[in-house]
């Protein structure tokens, strides 16, 4: 996959369905699994709905009632769909060691987190709160991924590694944010509008925790095991406990 391309759903589909046969061809074992995870399907939304039950449901039963749900999200609202292939080409171009569509649509528990939290979100901006925080609750057990349904999380973004995040309610996450393991971004106060704003393209590094009705600016990244309790202005690292900046016009002021 180019570096900078955006390929449009239906051909991300076709290139996943190529990688699929290709796979199928070299190795027929793996039939079974590929042909229920993508060969089945007529398109992306068809192989979430599909991953989604398949990675939240403990039993068959449950596992097509979830499938059920996200697929009728996804038909309701192809702007998810959209916002799932532009999750997915960004691990390809973002992770280096992967530069293929197929393993992290298959393997990755954070992509397919992450799309399950926009069933979720769909699902609570429908006044359907319960069944949110069911897929909320199933996540964080299943994938060790906690998106409240309530945060607003935009596109091209990576949960990388994807073990012990948690994003709360009312959180913002903005485009091409890369969130490594372990991170918490969540409110102080149990107020709508106090919780962290996270800025384009931020960096969020392995431990970190983000707290409080603050923001995190564009292009900002933020060290492993900070916490971060006042703002980050665009373009500068935050570090340590408490978080200081560095690399900025600034360097050395209280975070």
């Amino acid at each position: 996959m180019a570096q900078n391309a955006v390929l449009p759903v239906d051909q991300l589909w076709r290139s996943v369905r190529r990688e699929a046969e290709g796979v199928l061809a070299g190795d027929p074992l793996f039939g079974a699994s590929l042909s229920s995870a993508i060969l089945d399907h007529s398109g992306l939304g068809d192989a979430l709905a599909h991953q989604i039950g398949a990675r939240l449901g403990k039993r068959a039963v449950d596992r097509e009632q979830f499938a059920r749900v996200a697929r009728e999200a996804f038909r309701a609202a192809p702007d998810l769909i959209d916002a799932a292939s532009l999750d997915l080409q960004s691990i390809a171009v973002h992770d280096p060691a992967m530069n293929r569509l197929l393993p992290p649509l298959l393997n990755y528990k954070g992509y397919v987190a992450l799309q399950a939290w926009r069933v979720s979100n769909w699902l609570w901006r429908r006044e359907q709160t319960d069944l949110a925080r069911l897929l909320q609750s199933l996540s964080s057990d299943s994938l060790q991924v906690s998106i409240h349904p309530s945060a607003s999380i935009g596109t091209s973004v990576y949960l990388d590694h994807a073990t012990g995040i948690i994003i709360g309610a009312f959180v913002v996450v903005d485009d091409e944010v890369t969130i490594m393991q372990n991170v918490t971004i969540g409110r102080k106060q149990a107020l709508p509008g106090r919780a962290p704003r996270i800025g384009r393209g931020v960096l969020l590094s392995s431990g970190a925790t983000i707290l409080g009705d603050i923001s995190v600016g564009d292009f900002a990244k933020v060290g492993a095991g900070a916490l971060v309790e006042h703002d980050v202005p665009g373009g500068c690292t935050a570090v340590g406990v408490p978080a200081r900046l560095v690399n900025c016009a600034e360097a050395g002021l209280p975070a």
